[in-house]
């Protein structure tokens, strides 16, 4: 069977919220392959203490791959304690020039609670535009969905959740499992 034969891994969708003093990133459980759901309980987001600071990330794409760079991320935390701007640029520039991290098919987003951000395999890391920011098969819907609820009187946790299940009601790759982390 050809690489191009091969149906693949869908699913996830990743929404990092910011409002007040509350920065909450939300992940769906959904793994599927090709048509099939594989896993319904998959954690993509995880809390993480290198060298005692910490941060809550959120990824999209292989697991394997997601990870190896985090993994690379705590590293560069370790390196630069308290500087997660510029750790995810560090991190961001190894998995541009990297021959073997170029490979790496996932996308991540981190907070330590005052900045959140996106780092994607282009090189990018991008603070999102509005306060929030979404990766994933569903990330279009979640993004859209908490963009129409930053002006209302939901909390961050609220709006991520709310984003989610709409998510979840229109993309086939997003489950309703929900797991939640608030800095």
């Amino acid at each position: 069977m050809a690489d191009s034969d091969f149906p693949g891994w869908h699913g996830t969708t990743i929404i990092g919220v910011k409002k007040g003093d509350q920065v909450v990133i939300a992940g769906d459980g959904q793994v599927s392959l090709g048509q099939t759901v594989i896993k319904g309980t998959a954690r993509k987001v995880r809390r993480l203490s290198p060298g005692g600071f910490e941060i809550v990330a959120g990824f999209a794409g292989s697991t394997a791959d997601a990870f190896t760079l985090l993994e690379r991320l705590e590293a560069k935390l370790e390196a630069t304690p308290g500087q997660l701007a510029r750790a995810s640029v560090e991190l961001a520039k190894d998995w541009r020039t990297d021959k073997y991290l170029q490979k790496l098919e996932a996308m991540l987003i981190v907070t330590d609670g005052k900045d959140l951000f996106v780092i994607t395999g282009a090189g990018d890391v991008l603070e999102p535009e509005h306060n929030v920011a979404a990766i994933g098969s569903g990330g279009n819907f979640a993004l859209a969905a908490a963009r129409a609820m930053m002006e209302s009187e939901k909390s961050a946790e609220q709006v991520a959740r709310s984003a989610m299940a709409i998510a979840a009601d229109i993309c086939v790759y997003t489950n309703g499992n929900l797991t939640v982390e608030t800095i």
